[in-house]
């Protein structure tokens, strides 16, 4: 199959794109695909510690992007997947450290030997992300079904449709249904009328995710949690298998969507 590249973006900081990005490379890795995720939020890397690669870093991208060494110098290969790999960034360097050309060349040279680059990009809508982006031929946009992220996620892929990025797909991460039931959380179907983008995702509140990333262990190299299954998913369907949507929300929530309507002018 032809390589794809994928970046995992957000509005918003903290609302779970890293992990995201570590569990769907894992989950793919697991499939048998050959994958390697990047970091691409430059000087903020968290990607190592959440795949638990932090201690065997010897060179980053942006070394490669100096020419210090090679590209393939800087793959980190996961010992308990064969066929994953991570390339770290630098804590040093600030975010226009990389431009979009760079980028773009970096994940040509890729694609020659992966199924899958996976992009961690920087939130937001700075330079930062416009670069880490440019690189990718389709996106995924991570909200978590609050207002603040859902406007923000509105503005990311407003900028991905002005980069020609398609498909892009939304996530939505850390659902609560006892808060949606009650009318005091966004349902998906409310952030779905806002944002108008096609659903690949909905991933629940799960404490396991937190246990997770403090260990360096996706849930998706060997845990079976809720929020497991729902990355598992995720990654089923961006390889084109049908897979139907776990049951999280137990109602729509009525008092947000007034809110949200007129937070967007609608």
């Amino acid at each position: 199959m032809a390589s794809r590249v994928i970046v995992v973006t957000s509005g918003k900081g903290g609302v779970g794109k890293t992990t995201t990005t570590a569990n769907l490379a894992a989950a793919l890795a697991v499939m048998g695909n050959k994958v390697v995720a990047i970091d691409g939020d430059v000087g903020l890397r968290n990607l190592d510690v959440i795949m638990g690669l932090e201690n065997r870093i010897v060179y980053t991208l942006i070394d490669a992007l100096e020419e210090n060494c090679r590209l393939r110098q800087t793959l980190i290969k996961d010992k308990r997947i064969d066929n994953l790999f991570m390339i770290p960034t630098a804590q040093s360097k600030t975010k226009d450290a990389v431009t979009s050309e760079q980028m773009i060349n970096v994940c040509n040279e890729l694609r020659e030997e992966f199924d899958y680059v996976i992009v961690d990009s920087p939130a937001g809508i700075e330079a930062g992300f416009r670069n880490a982006s440019a690189g990718a031929d389709e996106a995924l946009v991570v909200t978590t079904p609050e207002v603040s992220a859902v406007r923000d996620a509105d503005r990311i892929i407003g900028l991905l449709e002005s980069m020609q990025k398609s498909p892009i797909r939304l996530i939505v991460n850390r659902i609560k249904p006892q808060m949606v039931k009650k009318g005091d959380m966004l349902g998906v179907s409310d952030v779905l009328d806002i944002l108008a983008i096609d659903l690949i995702g909905m991933v629940p509140d799960d404490e396991s995710v937190v246990t997770s990333a403090n260990r360096g262990e996706p849930l998706t190299i060997s845990s079976d949690t809720p929020a497991a299954r729902a990355f598992k998913n995720i990654a089923l369907r961006l390889s084109g298998t049908e897979t139907p949507f776990l049951s999280l929300e137990q109602g729509e929530s009525n008092g947000f969507i007034g809110k949200l309507k007129r937070v967007f002018g609608l």
